[in-house]
């Protein structure tokens, strides 16, 4: 790890670096979860920051994730590696050894999954339409797509992508399975932008390709992201212990809106309503630290990919609400 954070064993620019370090305030002899390796540009900041009794625990849903992990870290005694989803942090015996002092989640798909061909994650790059984070794991997109009712890919479009052409490429997608089954991403990249018009990008703005809400969302679908995510956040606030913190890097605003509903229905008293009866007093669980973090004009230019990322970060309170 370079002293900007660069990984040098692959080149990962990890996003948000000295902010996530810096809104995680790590201790030397805390105990830390990234429940998001991808190639732990993350994690080695914590690690580097750690002592002899501090303690990383890592999870991953994709294998090649972990065999990083393996490889990097394995043989450190402060560090326990899990394959997995966040979503199912509370069933590791490590979490629940002792309540944590930190923990993260980058979302989305991870820059080496984007960019290996072969993962499917990618309308740029063809290779096998996959698009699983972990490869062994349910059905894949080409699996999805091949027996989806043209309503359940025109809904999943339109939910998770936000598509507006939704129903439109649902209806080419059917009608073209019939006479081949998809089952490169170049294939299915080519039929929605051939149903998806193109429009003027605004002054200053990179031309978007047709493809993009499409794969986002047929992505999230296929890794249940989204469910996922809404799990993951509260049982990484229960295993928080007090003045322990909780730090999000999200993507699109599908998974923001998630996180911001999170901590802000933690942190901040609903609105009362005089017409029903008064609600017992609101006690928050949650003290908001900072709140839709971004990229600076510096890291943007090292890493176009950070445009998009939003971190937040959130410290928990005890049990009367105090810090």
């Amino acid at each position: 790890m370079t002293a900007g954070g660069t990984d040098a064993t692959s080149g990962h620019l990890p996003v948000l670096y000295a902010q996530v370090l810096d809104g995680l305030q790590v201790r030397p002899d805390g105990r830390y979860l990234d429940g998001t390796f991808g190639r732990g540009g993350h994690a080695a900041g914590v690690l580097a920051q750690l002592g002899e009794a501090g303690r990383l625990l890592v999870m991953d849903k994709d294998p090649e994730a972990i065999a990083v992990a393996q490889a990097r870290f394995g043989n450190d005694a402060r560090v326990s590696i899990r394959r997995g989803s966040f979503a199912d942090l509370a069933a590791w015996s490590a979490v629940a050894e002792a309540p944590l002092d930190g923990a993260l989640f980058d979302l989305g798909v991870s820059s080496p999954q984007l960019d290996v061909a072969e993962r499917g994650f990618s309308f740029g790059k063809d290779g096998p339409l996959d698009m699983r984070m972990d490869p062994e794991a349910d059905e894949s997109a080409a699996e999805w797509i091949a027996r989806a009712a043209e309503a359940d890919i025109a809904d999943v479009l339109w939910t998770y992508g936000e598509e507006r052409m939704s129903r439109r490429i649902a209806r080419a997608i059917v009608a073209r399975r019939v006479e081949a089954p998809f089952l490169r991403t170049a294939d299915l990249a080519a039929v929605i932008a051939a149903n998806v018009p193109r429009g003027r990008p605004k002054p200053g703005q990179k031309e978007t390709h047709p493809a993009t809400r499409s794969f986002q969302a047929i992505r999230i679908h296929i890794n249940r992201e989204l469910a996922d995510l809404e799990t993951g956040l509260s049982a990484a606030m229960d295993a928080l212990r007090p003045g322990g913190r909780l730090a999000v890097i999200s993507f699109h605003s599908l998974e923001d809106r998630i996180v911001k509903r999170f901590i802000a229905g933690h942190a901040k008293a609903p609105a009362g309503n005089r017409r029903l009866p008064e609600a017992a007093p609101f006690v928050p669980r949650l003290r908001i630290v900072s709140d839709a973090t971004k990229a600076d004009e510096t890291e943007l230019r090292a890493n176009p990919r950070a445009r998009s990322a939003v971190l937040r970060v959130a410290e928990k309170l005890d049990a009367e609400g105090a810090a």
